[in-house]
Order: C-alpha cells, then structure tokens, then sequence
C-alpha cells in the first residue's frame, strides 16, 4: 500500500514536470525564440548564442545545462538532479521537435506572455523538485558553500547576461528581454507560493484571554496559545504570560487588527508572510468556503 502511494506520489510529480515543460516550450518557440528575445539563465545564454551562431538550441541548452546537473547530483540531491535532467532533457526535445507559429509581433506581448508560460513552466517545476534553468542549482550550491544569497547570484548572473546582449545585440532587444525575465521571475515566484497569501500573526496581550475569545468568536479563527516568559519593570522579575499564534490570508487581516484595536489597542503585535499551509482550522475553514462559492 505504501509503495502504491509512493508511486503515485511520483507519477503525479513527473506529470507536473510534463506540464511545465510544454509550457516553457510554448513560451520559447511561439515567443521568444521566433523574435531574438532572451530569458535570464542558462536559456537566455542558450538564446544569445543561437541569435549569433547557427547552432541547434536544444543541443546547446543540455550541453550549458552539464555542469549545473553535476552540481546538482554532487551537492544538492540525487532526486533534484534526476527530475531536472528529466525535465532539461524533455525541454530540449519539445523545442527541437515542437511546430508552434509565432502568435504576434507585437514586441510588448511577445516579452510578458513568453515571460508568463515560461514562468508558469519553470515555476511548475520547481514545485515538483525539478529545475528547468540551471543557474538556481548554482545559487543554492554558492549559497550553501559560500553563503552566498541565492537571488544575489541569480540576479548577479543576469545582469552579466543582459549587459552581453546589450553590447551584442542591441539595447532595444536587452531592455525587452530584462522585461520578459521580470514577468518570468515573478510568475514563477507566485506559482511557487501559491495564489493564497497567508500572514502568520503573533499576539502578546495582558488581556490575552480577551482576545482568544474576540478571535475565535468574531473572526472565526483557529488560535495556538504558549507560555512565555518576559521581565518586567526594574527589578526584571519574570512573568509568565500568553502569546497567540494564528495563520490568516490577507482577506481576513484586517478582521484581525480590528478586533485586536477594540479588545487590547496596546498589544505587542507582529506579522508576517507565509508561503504554505496545510492542514489545521484555517485550511478546513477556507475549504469550507470554497465548497459553498462552488469553487
């Protein structure tokens, strides 16, 4: 039973990859491509090398890709480096075989909806462990060597890359490219979080009682309470107090700082981004939701 659900755990992970290479590949060959525009990364390099040389892309993309996969298998993991060759391999082959038409020439559309099925590609991936784009392997393994910040060295990276294309090609097609690679950054970056945003909140009160009941009774949330110690006065004699935990999405924050403004106005109060849940009172209620909308 448990090797059943391994392999379907698996089997719907490489299906996603499938996905996010189709879609990179539309974004490639029905945009990029037939118009000289580059992506950051290893594709962009990919891209600028064809634009001056009569080389097969797929090829040259799995050859640049070599040293990240190594990196990948040495120092990050052998399953990130057996589902990205899948996926470089299966992205290679779709650009190589692939017959999509350009669909516009309008330079705008070419750079935010390339940049937005390359994005949606690439993000897809990685949610499923894979990497369709060395240079994130190469961020992580200067990161976790060096310690280095990961989007320094992806930004780092690119910056080089578009200054080339600049001096190359020409600062019309540099600047459109910088543009593609931001829509594709970002959409990757919200596929990888998700469409929800969540904001952790952490409640200290001197009426934390008050405020559990006005949370759980007026905005409907599900609360985690733990002990904590915190000096007061002077003397710094050490008192036991209550601080509460709930997870809400942006929708329902300002529930929250309502509430907390008619029952303690003085609590100490922080928030702060969260970028995936599951389980608990907040997933079942949003469930719930949904399930009445007919979402």
């Amino acid at each position: 039973m448990r090797f059943g659900k391994q392999f379907t755990y698996y089997a719907i992970e490489i299906a996603q990859v499938g996905i996010a290479i189709v879609l990179a590949s539309i974004g490639l060959k029905a945009f990029l491509l037939p118009n000289h525009f580059l992506d950051g990364g290893v594709t962009g390099i990919a891209l600028l090398v064809t634009s001056k040389f009569d080389l097969n892309l797929s090829l040259l993309l799995v050859l640049l890709s070599i040293p990240f996969l190594a990196m990948a298998y040495w120092f990050v993991s052998r399953r990130v480096f057996y589902k990205s060759l899948l996926g470089i391999l299966g992205l290679a082959f779709f650009i190589q075989f692939e017959t999509f038409t350009p669909l516009t020439d309008d330079k705008l559309l070419i750079a935010i909806f390339g940049g937005l099925f390359l994005g949606l590609g690439i993000g897809i991936a990685i949610r499923n462990g894979a990497v369709l784009d060395g240079t994130e392997i190469l961020g992580v393994y200067l990161n976790e060597r060096f310690g280095l910040p990961v989007g320094q060295v992806i930004f780092v990276f690119n910056a080089l890359l578009f200054i080339l294309a600049a001096v190359t090609l020409s600062v019309e097609i540099a600047m459109y490219s910088i543009l593609t690679y931001l829509v594709t950054a970002k959409v990757t970056d919200t596929v990888i979080k998700g469409f929800e945003d969540f904001i952790g909140v952490m409640i200290v009160s001197k009426k934390a009682d008050e405020v559990k009941t006005a949370l759980r009774q007026e905005a409907g949330l599900g609360l985690t309470v733990y002990k904590g110690d915190k000096p007061y006065g002077e003397t710094d004699a050490v008192h036991e107090h209550l601080i509460i935990h709930t997870i809400v999405n942006r929708i329902d924050i300002k529930k929250v700082q309502r509430t907390l403004d008619k029952v303690d106005p003085q609590a100490f109060v922080a928030e702060y981004e969260v970028n995936s849940i599951r389980g608990g009172v907040l997933r079942r209620y949003l469930n719930r939701k949904a399930a009445k909308a007919g979402i």
